[in-house]
């Protein structure tokens, strides 16, 4: 006897009373993707991983995993990522499960590379920030939220007054008398075998949630520059000895406790017109302890942390 696709079981038309909750989220996580992420007027090909899920009624026994799968595929794959294309992909995805489902979320994760400038000279390389990007239709309405985890460096305040104060006490017991030559001075400071007090510093991250209004997608890179220019010192990439003393001094300028940090970054946030919401955690990993400085914030005034 010969068979067809028609006579195939298919045991989700297999309704028993058993099964009688409904479900908020179900699908699969984790799908590869090669997707291209829109940066200024052009458009950068990478790898992703997307999560997708509908929520399931309860008269329903499951999902139709493969339609999920097979849709994310056509929507996404080789495909410049952009709102209103998710906004399609969430209701197909609803339509595909016949009436078994009236919600969906796609989660889009990757690693955006950007080019940076050096400081002083004429290099430059490539730094990897993680994006997450989370689309969903729940009760009749779209919304979006972005992640970005933006590393930095931060040179302690505190540090660095304790370590004035030790230079100050060692020039004192190095030279007599109530006046030095500047000559002596400078000869004494570029000595090799003066070991001078210097503060500590550490690699330090903000991990940012925003929620977008509507279909106002930013530009990524413009977005991570701009919040590294508010916080101060960004991390380099391409370096030669005139970037790392452009780099020294851009961290003497601009000492950071973690508070310090939060508190520039949520003046940036608080003025960009397309972020609804957010909230954030910085991260100050400490070279002095074997624990780190965290501030979590969050732009809801009833929220506690």
């Amino acid at each position: 006897m010969k068979y067809n696709k028609a006579d195939l079981p298919d045991t989700m038309s297999d309704v028993s009373s058993a099964y009688s909750e409904k479900l908020n989220w179900v699908g699969m996580e984790k799908i590869a993707i090669p997707l291209a992420i829109p940066i200024g007027e052009n458009a950068v090909s990478l790898s992703a991983k997307i999560d997708v899920y509908v929520n399931l009624e309860a008269s329903r026994k499951g999902i139709h995993m493969s339609r999920l799968y097979s849709l994310v595929q056509q929507s996404l794959a080789n495909t410049v990522l952009t709102s209103e294309g998710l906004e399609k992909l969430l209701t197909d995805l609803v339509s595909s499960q016949h009436k078994g489902s009236d919600e969906a979320r796609v989660n889009i994760q990757f690693d955006l590379p950007i080019v940076k400038s050096a400081l002083k000279s004429n290099n430059q390389g490539y730094q990897s920030y993680p994006v997450n990007i989370t689309q969903q239709l729940v009760g009749g309405k779209q919304s979006t939220q972005l992640q970005l985890t933006v590393p930095y460096s931060s040179t302690c305040p505190c540090s660095v007054s304790l370590a004035r104060n030790l230079i100050a006490e060692q020039i004192n017991d190095t030279f007599d008398g109530e006046t030095l030559s500047k000559e002596a001075l400078l000869t004494w400071l570029q000595a090799k075998d003066v070991a001078l007090a210097t503060p500590h510093n550490q690699r330090s991250y903000a991990y940012i949630d925003m929620t977008i209004k509507g279909n106002s997608w930013p530009d990524l890179r413009h977005l991570i520059f701009e919040i590294e220019k508010a916080i101060g010192t960004p991390v380099q990439t391409a370096v030669k000895r005139e970037d790392e003393q452009a780099f020294a001094k851009l961290n003497g300028e601009n000492l950071l406790f973690c508070e310090d940090a939060a508190r520039k970054l949520t003046q940036y946030l608080n003025m960009v017109n397309y972020i609804s919401e957010f909230s954030f955690k910085v991260e100050h990993q400490e070279s002095l302890h074997a624990h780190n400085a965290v501030v979590i914030h969050s732009s809801k005034a009833s929220d506690s942390g």
